[in-house]
């Protein structure tokens, strides 16, 4: 028994372009995936005066829209024998990115503590930009004036990925991760008031955001305005931006959730991101999309969401939600989910795994199939004296044997700017001296040592190793 359906609904007519070959058996395939593979919610324990709204049949999208893009694609070099690991090259209108790969994220267009320039010599493909940020400061508006997001952070020749927005605002409601685990999934009180002292919204007593069906209220960090979200709304952010890689509103439930809620969300999520690549397919403009699979540690709900999504006209894959409450659920999910992404056109797209990117979980998660990972992980240890090394985290101010250590480079055999022009004698002096200086060069030193483990572990496969 199920308790999802689906029906034909079309909401704009999109003309095709020119010359466009349609193969309409793409999209009968979808729809036996998907009508076939949906998985069944018990309905012990979902509401029976719950009624969903319908979604959006793999039909109802424009034919065109499955063909192959010319501006975007994967390419496998090399599939292991041993796992799901692969390796491959996602080819975008602003660069090539080797995957495995690790994407750093510039919140602001801005990497803490290094330029665009000194991470490029590190090694750094691809860039996550948050949507949420830019949309508060500056606005899409004035990137848009500027020439896009490559121009306007003066990053030409390499390509970004944007993502919606949610993330951060449901992060508003439940803080993030860790506060989220800590709290059981209990909202958090907003305490934020407008320059006009208008608390209509955001009450100390009242919740941090609002959702509604046509997209989610929230209040500026910056300074208290109301602002409304939606799945059209943030897309169209994200073309005044041009990234190469756009993602979907999606809704971010805690990892402590009641069960039918979570149903709620992922039936809510699912909605939105079909709106918003519906929006996405009115003006493509060479951006490409990925949907945002969901259902918490829930297989049922988690199966459902990848046969749904994979049936829709997506350019890849993103792994996002509630990901478990530690690394071992989270490569537990990882071992029975991505067999999923085996199966006909799904391996023929690339998977990126949302918000980790920690040593560990990437040797865990290539495994499975990932390709990119993106996090903060190397810049933000950075701030806080942590420098990354084959031998496992340096901890520059941990006792006094960093104080003497002329001569020696953080991790010998690296290449960075870092390792090649300073020992860890000054770089503990500048720590211990709080120095910004310091934060500059551990952040080079652990971008490029991120970058640099990914292609050990890309040759690591490669010779059948993984």
């Amino acid at each position: 028994t199920t308790t999802t359906t689906t029906t034909t609904t079309t909401t704009k007519i999109i003309i095709p372009p020119k010359n466009t070959r349609v193969i309409s058996s793409k999209i009968t395939k979808g729809l036996k995936l998907f009508s076939s593979n949906a998985s069944s919610v018990n309905k012990q324990e979902v509401s029976s005066e719950y009624s969903p709204p319908s979604l959006d049949s793999p039909s109802s999208f424009p034919e065109w829209a499955y063909e192959a893009r010319d501006f975007f694609r994967y390419e496998l070099i090399y599939q292991s024998e041993k796992s799901l690991a692969r390796v491959g090259r996602i080819h975008t209108p602003h660069g090539i990115i080797d995957t495995p790969g690790f994407v750093a994220v510039a919140t602001n267009g801005a990497l803490k503590g290094l330029d665009f320039r000194q991470a490029d010599e590190a090694g750094q493909q691809l860039v996550f930009c948050n949507s949420y940020h830019l949309m508060l400061q500056p606005g899409p508006e004035v990137i848009q004036e500027a020439g896009g997001l490559h121009k306007y952070i003066n990053r030409p020749n390499k390509p970004l990925i944007t993502d919606s927005g949610g993330f951060q605002v449901f992060s508003l409601a439940y803080g993030s991760v860790k506060e989220s685990l800590d709290s059981e999934g209990e909202l958090k009180r907003a305490n934020i008031k407008s320059r006009r002292g208008d608390k209509s919204f955001m009450t100390k007593d009242g919740p941090a955001v609002k959702v509604t069906e046509d997209g989610v209220y929230f209040r500026s960090y910056r300074d208290g305005r109301k602002i409304f979200l939606t799945p059209e709304s943030t897309v169209e952010a994200q073309k005044s931006y041009g990234s190469d890689i756009i993602i979907p509103l999606d809704q971010l439930p805690p990892y402590h959730i009641d069960r039918q809620k979570l149903v709620e969300s992922v039936d809510r999520s699912h909605r939105w991101e079909a709106r918003s690549l519906r929006k996405h397919l009115e003006d493509v403009k060479q951006q490409a999309m990925y949907c945002v699979v969901h259902g918490g540690v829930d297989v049922e709900l988690r199966t459902e969401s990848v046969n749904y999504l994979t049936s829709l006209p997506f350019d890849g894959y993103a792994i996002g939600g509630s990901l478990g409450k530690n690394s071992e659920e989270l490569l537990e999910l990882l071992d029975w989910m991505m067999p999923m992404f085996e199966q006909g056109h799904r391996k023929d797209k690339p998977r990126h795994l949302l918000g980790i990117a920690d040593e560990a979980s990437i040797q865990g998660a290539l495994v499975h199939g990932i390709d990119t990972f993106d996090s903060c992980y190397p810049t933000r240890l950075s701030r806080h004296g942590t420098l990354l090394t084959k031998e496992g985290k340096m901890h520059i101010a941990s006792g006094k044997r960093h104080s003497k250590a002329y001569g020696l480079p953080i991790d010998e055999g690296c290449t960075c700017s870092t390792c090649s022009h300073y020992d860890r004698a000054y770089l503990w002096h500048l720590f211990k001296a709080r120095e910004p200086l310091f934060i500059q060069l551990a952040a080079v030193h652990n971008v490029h040592y991120m970058n640099d483990l990914m292609a050990r572990l890309r040759q690591d496969i490669l010779d059948g190793k993984l």
